[in-house]
C-alpha cells in the first residue's frame, strides 16, 4: 500500500467494478442505503461466489501478507498453553485472536492505509462513471455473444487483467482445455492448452463444471515421460495452492497424493529396493521428489488456515496423507529385498518431521489426526517403532567404525546426490524419532502405547520405548569428524534424541508419565553405573554424550516428582539401599570428576564440559532444602572449591602474550577455556546459597567473596546509591539530578517504609542519618499559614507518604495495637481526614485502645498447672505432665495464658530444666559480676535506640513505668558481659565477627517487658534459660562468636536460626504449603528472608503482645522445633494473600509492611502438634548437632 501506482489504481477499480456487476441486482433491489449496506456487510452468507471475486482475493491477500505473521504468533501463544488440556475450542482460539488483532496497532495502520486507498479508487471511479457504465454495457453485449456460440475459440491475451480473463475463461473453453491435453494429441497443442490453463484464475478453473474431469485428466499427466510437461502441470499445482480456498486446494492436494499411491502400487513403475539406494540426479526421481515436496509444502502451510475452515476438508486432507504414508508392498519381508515405499520420498524433503509438528500444534487438527492413527493408521506408528528399534539394534550390534558408515549423513549438509539404502534408513530414523516424539507429548498420543512389534513376543510399551531413546543416546555412533563444525549436531543421533528427551521434560504432565520412572532413570544412569566400576560406558559413549545425559537429568530434578525421584526413587518408604538412588550416583560421579578420581577421557578437551554439565545437574538438586539434605555427605561444596582454586592458580600462571607471536591465539583461547571453567565451577558454588544451610556450607569455602564478586559483576549496571539520592533529599542539587521531584521522592518514601520494618535496620538509620527528623522538617515546611492564624498542611502525596512513614516509624504494635495511616486519598469533603504532624509524639488517634497488661483472674485449671511445678514427680513425667497441661489450656482457654501468670509458669519451668543436667544442652557459666563491674559498660546508639522504642511500646501497653530505660539499660549490660564470657576469640575479616551483636536484643527486652520491669528477675532468667537448647533460637545474641560452636561456623558469621530454623521452614514449606512455596519461588523472594525478620525482632510489629508471648511460650515449653512450626501455621493462614500478592507482583512489600492479621498461635496448636509427630526427630536432631564441627 504504500506504492500506489496507476496500473495498481486500474486493477483495483477493474476488481470493483466486478464486484459491484455482480451484486448490483441486490444492490438496486434494496429499499435504502442502510439495507444496501446491510446486503454488502453480509455478502458471504448470501453469495455462493463471495470468494471467488477478485477484489475479495486481493483483500485477503492484503490482511494475509500485512497480519498474517502477528495472527500466527497470537495462535500460537494462545495454542501453547492448551496442548495438554485438549479442551481448548476452536471457536475460543479464533475470538481470542480476532479481539487480539482488531485491537493491534497493525490492524489500525492497515485499515488506516485502506481506508486511504480505497478512497482514492472510489473518488476516481465516480469521476469516470458514465463512461466506465458505457463500456461495461458493451463489454455486456460482447459476453452475451460469445456465450451463444458452442465454443470460445478467441485466445485469452497475457496482458489483459484478471478480471477480463475470468469472464472470457467459461466452460467451452475448459472443454476445449480437456480436448487439447489428451495424450494423442501434438506436443505443442499439449504444451498451448497448459499455458492457457495457468494463465487463467484458478478460482474460475475450480468453479467450473468440469473441474473434476480436469482434476483427473491433470492427475493421469503426472506420469508423462515429459519432464516439461508434467513440471508445468505442478506449476498450475502450486499457483492454485497458493491463491484458492482450502476446500478448492484440498481436491488438488487428495488427487496428488491418489496419484502417489498408484504410483507406488503399480508393477509397471519398477520401484527400485531400498538396498538400491536412490540417485537424485535421476530424472525420474526429481519428478517423484517434485511431487512429494509440493504437498509437503502444502502440509505445512495449511495448518495456518485450515482451522477457519468445516473440519470434513482438513479431515480429508489428513487421511490421505495418512494412507499415502502407510502404503505398503506385498513383497518379502527381508530387510535387504524392501522396496521403497512413499515415506521415504517424504523423509528426504522433511528429514524433521516438521509437516507432523504442526498438524499435531492446533487441537482442531490434532484430535483428527490422533483418531485417524488410533482406528485405521497405526501402522504409521508401529513402522516409525520399529525403525528406531532397528538402528538401535544394528548400534548394539555393530562396531562403531562400521556404524560410522551407516549414519555419516547425520553431519553431512554438503550437496549429497546419492543416498545408500543405510542413509535413507538412517533418515527414515530420524524423521520417526521426530515424529514419535511429537507423538509423545500428547496424552492421547501416549494413549496408543503399547505397540505390538513383528518378530517381537511382548508389545513396546511407552517405557520401553523411552529407554530406547535412552540408550540411543550413548550407543549410537558419534558424527564424522570431518563434517563442518557449525552443522555437526544437526541431525547426529545423540543430538536427535537428547532433543526430543528434552521437549518431553518441559511438558509436566508428559514428563510426569514418560521420564519419571526409575526404569527410564536408571537407563540414563547406566554409563555413569559402568565408568565409576571402570569399565566402559557404551560401545560408542563420548564426552558429548555424557554432557547430553546430564543435561536431561538436570530437566528432570528441575521439577518436583522429578526431584524426588532422583532423591528417593519410586518408593520412598522402600527398603533398598539410599545411596543407590539417582541423586547419590549423580553426586558420588561429580566428586569423582572433581577430585580426579577417575581416568575417564583424561586430557580430553571437553572435560571440563562434561564437569561443568554434572555440576548444572547436581545444582538442581543441592539448590533445594531436601536436595541438599541428601547430598551434604559428599561434601561438593569443599571438592568445587578445591577445584576452584587450583583453576584459579592456573589462570594466574597463564603468560602475558607476546605482540606478533605464534602462541598469542593458542594462548588466549587457553585464557579464555580456563576462564570459562572457572566461572563454571563460581556458578556451581554460588547456587549453594540458594539455601539456608547452603549458604552455611558455601561460607566454610572461602570462596563466597569471590562468589559474590561473581554475582555483583553480574548486576553492577543496575546498582544506584538509593537512599542518599532517593530518600535523603537534603539539597537543590540533589532535587534537581531527578527526572521527577515527586514521583522519585515518593518512590524513595516507599523503600525507606519497607527498609524500615526491619527494626534494626530502622534504628540504624536513625542512628546515622535521623531519618525521622528529616522527614519531620520536610512535614514541618508543608504548613501553610493562613489568613486567620492558622496553620494547615499542604495535602499532596508527599505529604501524606512522609505521614505513613513517620507514624510507622515511631509506633511499635501489631496488627490491633497500632494504626496506620493511608497512603492514598479518600472521596468526599475531607479527603484526608488523619491528623499530620511535625514533631512528637504522635496524636492519639493512631493509639489503639486495646486492653493493656489486664490479669485475668486466675480460674482452676491454671491452678492446676501452677500446682504440677511445685510437684516432684520422676523428671521425665514431670515435664511431660507440664506440657500436656499447657498445650490443653492453650486450646481452651489462650487468654489466660498471660501476665504474671505467664511469668510464673515460664520461671518454675526454666528453673527446674536448668537444674536438670540431662536437659541442659549449653554447659553452667559462673557469673559473678556486679554493677560496678558493668558500670563502664557502653551501649551503642542502635541499643540506646532500641531501649528507647522498647520503653515506649512497654508504657502503651502499661507495661513499663518511668524509670524503665534505666533498668532495662542494666539488664543489656549485664547481658553483654554474661555473653563475652562465653566468646571466642576469632580473627576475622567479617565486620559482624568485629566486637558484640550488631542491632538491638529484641528477646531481653520482650522479657523485659514481660517481666513487667523487674530487672533482677529477668537476669536471672536469663542466665538460667542460657542453658537450654532453646535459647540458642530464641536468643539470638546468645551464641554470637559463641565457644559453644565449631570454629567453622562461628567464622561463617551465620546464626543457627537461619542454616537450621529457616533452613527447615523452607524445607517443611514446600511440603506442607505448596503453592505459597511455589509463590515464594515464582516471586524470587526466599521464605527464609521474611522469617529470620520476624525471629531476630520477636515478631514485634507483626503479632500483638499476648502473640509474641504465646510465641515465645510455646518454643520453651514446648520445644525450638515449634518456632519451625509456628512460621509453617502463618504462611498457611496467609496462603490466599500470599497467591494474591504474588499476582501483583509486591509479595515481598506485603509480607514486610502488613502485620499478620488474624493469626493467633493458639488456632494452628492441632496443626503444629501432627507438625511435630511428623517432623520433630529431623528437627531435633538437627538443631542438636550444631555445635557439631561438620554440618
Amino acid at each position: 500500500m504504500a506504492h500506489f501506482s496507476g496500473e495498481d489504481q486500474a486493477m483495483l477499480q477493474a476488481m470493483l467494478r466486478q464486484l459491484f456487476q455482480n451484486v448490483k441486482e441486490k444492490i438496486t433491489g434494496a429499499p435504502s442505503l442502510e439495507c444496501a449496506e446491510e446486503i454488502l456487510l453480509h455478502l458471504e452468507e448470501t453469495d455462493e461466489n463471495f470468494h471467488n471475486y477478485e477484489f475479495v482475493k486481493y483483500l485477503r491477500q492484503h490482511i494475509c501478507n500485512t497480519l498474517g505473521s502477528m495472527i500466527e504468533e497470537e495462535m500460537e501463544k494462545w495454542t501453547s498453553d492448551q496442548n495438554q488440556s485438549e479442551e481448548s475450542g476452536y471457536d475460543t482460539v479464533v475470538q481470542h485472536v480476532t479481539k487480539r488483532t482488531q485491537e493491534s496497532k497493525e490492524y489500525k495502520e492497515m485499515m488506516h492505509s485502506l481506508k486511504n486507498t480505497m478512497m482514492v479508487v472510489v473518488e476516481s471511479m465516480i469521476n469516470k462513471f458514465e463512461e466506465d457504465e458505457m463500456r461495461s454495457q458493451e463489454r455486456q453485449k460482447k459476453m452475451q455473444k460469445e456465450k451463444s456460440s458452442s465454443y470460445c475459440t478467441d485466445n485469452c491475451s497475457d496482458s489483459d487483467s484478471s478480471f477480463n480473463q475470468s469472464y472470457k475463461f467459461c466452460q467451452g473453453k475448459l472443454q476445449l482445455i480437456l480436448d487439447q491435453l489428451d495424450p494423442g494429441q501434438p506436443k505443442e497443442v499439449r504444451y498451448e492448452a497448459l499455458h492457457t490453463l495457468c494463465s487463467a484464475p484458478p478460482s474460475d478453473v475450480l468453479t467450473c463444471e468440469n473441474w473434476t474431469t480436469l482434476c483427473e485428466k491433470l492427475t493421469m499427466s503426472l506420469s508423462d515421460p515429459d519432464p516439461v510437461f508434467s513440471d508445468r502441470i505442478l506449476k498450475f499445482y502450486a499457483q492454485t495452492f497458493t491463491l484458492s480456498p482450502l476446500h478448492l486446494t484440498k481436491e488438488i492436494y487428495t488427487s496428488i497424493a491418489k496419484y502417489l499411491e498408484i504410483y507406488f502400487l503399480s508393477r509397471e513403475n519398477h520401484i527400485p529396493p531400498i538396498s538400491a539406494g536412490i540417485d537424485i540426479t535421476s530424472p525420474n526421481v526429481i519428478r517423484l521428489l517434485k511431487k512429494v515436496r509440493l504437498l509437503n509444502e502444502y502440509q505445512k502451510e495449511a495448518p495456518s488456515f485450515w482451522i477457519r475452515h468445516p473440519e470434513k476438508y482438513m479431515e480429508e486432507i489428513v487421511e490421505s496423507t495418512l494412507s499415502l504414508l502407510s502404503l505398503k508392498h506385498d513383497q518379502s519381508h527381508l530387510v535387504s529385498q524392501k522396496v521403497l515405499h512413499p515415506i521415504y520420498f517424504l523423509v528426504l524433503v522433511d528429514t524433521k518431521a516438521v509437516w507432523f509438528k504442526k498438524w499435531m500444534h492446533g487441537y482442531y487438527s490434532r484430535t483428527v489426526v490422533l483418531r485417524l492413527l488410533e482406528k485405521k493408521y497405526k501402522s504409521l506408528i508401529t513402522t516409525a517403532v520399529q525403525q528406531c528399534v532397528q538402528y538401535f539394534e544394528l548400534c548394539e550390534a555393530m562396531k562403531a567404525d562400521e556404524t560410522v558408515g551407516h549414519s555419516k549423513h547425520c553431519g553431512n549438509k554438503q550437496k549429497t546426490f546419492f543416498y545408500s539404502g543405510q542413509e535413507l534408513q538412517y533418515i527414515y530414523f530420524i524423521h520417526s524419532l521426530c515424529l514419535l516424539g511429537r507423538l509423545l507429548i500428547y496424552t492421547q498420543g501416549r494413549k496408543l502405547f503399547p505397540i505390538k512389534l513383528k518378530n517381537r513376543k511382548d508389545s513396546l510399551s511407552l517405557t520401553d520405548l523411552l529407554v530406547l531413546f535412552t540408550q540411543l543416546i550413548y550407543y549410537s555412533p558419534s558424527c564424522p569428524k570431518m563434517t563442518s563444525a557449525a552443522h555437526l549436531e544437526n541431525y547426529s543421533p545423540a543430538s536427535m534424541v537428547t532433543e526430543v528427551l528434552q521437549i518431553l521434560c518441559d511438558q509436566k504432565e508428559c514428563a510426569v508419565e514418560c521420564l519419571y520412572n526409575s526404569t527410564v532413570v536408571e537407563a540414563l544412569l547406566q554409563p555413569i553405573h559402568n565408568l565409576m566400576r571402570g569399565t566402559k560406558a557404551a560401545p560408542n559413549c563420548s564426552e558429548t554424550a555424557l554432557i547430553y545425559i546430564a543435561d536431561v537429568l538436570a530437566r528432570i530434578a528441575s521439577v518436583e516428582e522429578g526431584l524426588t525421584l532422583l532423591l528417593y526413587g519410586e518408593n520412598m518408604n522402600s527398603s533398598k539401599e539410599k545411596s543407590s538412588t539417582g541423586a547419590h550416583i549423580i553426586a558420588q560421579f561429580l566428586k569423582k570428576l572433581l577430585d580426579e578420581d577417575i581416568s575417564i577421557f583424561s586430557g580430553s578437551e571437553m572435560l571440563p564440559m562434561v564437569k561443568g554439565a554434572f555440576i548444572s545437574t547436581c545444582c538442581q538438586i543441592y539448590g533445594t532444602c531436601e536436595g541438599l539434605q541428601v547430598l551434604i555427605p559428599y561434601s561438593l561444596h569443599e571438592s568445587l572449591a578445591k577445584a576452584w582454586k587450583k583453576t584459579s592458580l592456573l589462570s594466574d600462571r597463564i603468560p602475558t602474550p607476546v605482540e606478533d607471536s605464534d602462541s598469542v591465539s593458542s594462548i588466549s583461547q587457553e585464557s579464555q577455556n580456563i576462564m570459562a571453567w572457572e566461572e563454571n565451577l563460581l556458578d556451581g558454588l554460588l547456587n549453594f546459597a540458594a539455601t539456608p544451610k547452603g549458604l552455611l556450607l558455601l561460607q566454610r569455602t572461602d570462596a563466597i567473596n569471590e562468589c559474590v564478586t561473581f554475582m555483583f559483576n553480574r548486576y553492577a549496571k543496575k546498582l544506584q546509591d538509593i537512599i542518599d539520592r532517593l530518600i535523603i533529599l537534603n539539597s537543590e542539587a540533589k532535587i534537581r539530578s531527578l527526572f521527577n521531584y515527586e514521583q522519585s521522592h515518593i518512590f524513595g518514601l516507599r523503600l525507606l517504609s519497607v527498609i524500615c520494618c526491619s527494626l534494626d535496620t530502622l534504628l540504624l538509620l536513625e542512628a546515622q542519618y535521623q531519618v525521622s527528623e528529616i522527614l519531620l522538617r520536610a512535614q514541618e515546611e508543608s504548613i501553610l499559614e493562613t489568613s486567620e492564624g492558622h496553620r494547615d498542611f499542604i495535602i499532596d502525596g508527599l505529604s501524606v507518604e512522609r505521614n505513613h512513614v513517620l507514624v510507622r516509624m515511631n509506633l511499635i504494635g501489631g496488627p490491633v495495637e497500632r494504626i496506620l495511616p493511608p497512603r492514598m486519598l479518600e472521596k468526599g469533603d475531607d479527603p484526608y481526614p488523619w491528623p499530620m504532624f511535625s514533631s512528637y509524639p504522635l496524636p492519639n488517634c493512631y493509639l489503639s485502645e486495646v486492653t493493656r497488661n489486664a490479669d485475668l483472674k486466675q480460674d482452676s485449671d491454671l491452678s492446676k498447672i501452677l500446682l504440677h511445678f511445685k510437684m516432684s514427680d520422676k523428671q521425665t513425667e514431670w515435664i511431660e505432665n507440664c506440657q500436656r497441661q499447657f498445650c490443653k489450656m492453650m486450646k481452651a482457654k489462650p487468654d489466660m495464658i498471660s501476665g504474671g501468670a505467664l511469668v510464673e509458669l515460664l520461671e518454675n519451668f526454666v528453673l527446674h530444666l536448668s537444674e536438670s543436667p540431662s536437659e541442659c544442652y549449653f554447659p553452667s557459666v559462673e557469673y559473678t559480676a556486679t554493677d560496678a563491674n558493668v558500670k563502664n559498660e557502653s551501649l551503642s546508639l542502635v541499643q540506646q535506640l532500641g531501649i528507647q522504642m522498647t520503653v515506649r511500646y512497654g508504657k502503651f501497653l502499661n507495661l513499663l513505668k518511668d524509670g524503665a530505660e534505666h533498668d532495662l539499660t542494666w539488664v543489656l549490660k549485664h547481658c553483654e558481659r554474661f555473653l563475652k564470657q562465653q566468646r571466642a576469640l576469632v580473627k576475622s575479616s567479617l565486620l559482624c565477627l568485629q566486637g558484640g551483636c550488631a542491632g538491638h536484643d529484641w528477646f531481653v527486652s520482650s522479657l523485659f517487658m514481660l517481666m513487667l520491669g523487674d530487672r533482677q528477675k529477668t537476669l536471672r532468667f536469663l542466665q538460667q534459660f542460657s542453658r537450654l537448647l532453646a535459647s540458642a533460637f530464641l536468643w539470638l545474641p546468645r551464641l554470637h562468636i559463641s565457644r559453644c560452636l565449631p570454629v567453622d561456623t562461628i567464622e561463617s558469621g551465620i546464626h543457627p536460626v537461619y542454616f537450621c530454623s529457616t533452613h527447615y521452614i523452607e524445607m517443611l514449606l514446600k511440603a506442607e504449603v505448596p503453592l505459597v512455596f511455589s509463590a515464594f519461588h515464582m516471586s524470587g523472594f526466599a521464605p527464609s528472608q521474611i522469617c529470620l525478620q520476624w525471629i531476630t525482632q520477636c515478631f514485634w510489629n507483626y503479632l500483638d503482645w499476648i502473640e509474641i508471648c504465646h510465641y515465645i511460650a510455646t518454643c520453651v515449653f514446648l520445644g525450638p522445633d515449634y518456632q519451625v512450626y509456628i512460621c509453617i501455621a502463618i504462611f498457611r493462614h496467609l496462603q490466599q494473600d500470599i497467591l494474591q500478592h504474588t499476582q501483583t507482583q509486591d509479595l515481598q512489600v506485603f509480607l514486610k509492611e502488613e502485620a499478620l492479621h488474624g493469626f493467633r498461635v493458639s488456632d494452628y496448636f492441632e496443626y503444629m502438634e501432627i507438625l511435630e509427630q511428623n517432623y520433630r526427630p529431623v528437627l531435633l536432631r538437627d538443631m542438636r548437632n550444631i555445635r557439631a564441627q561438620s554440618t
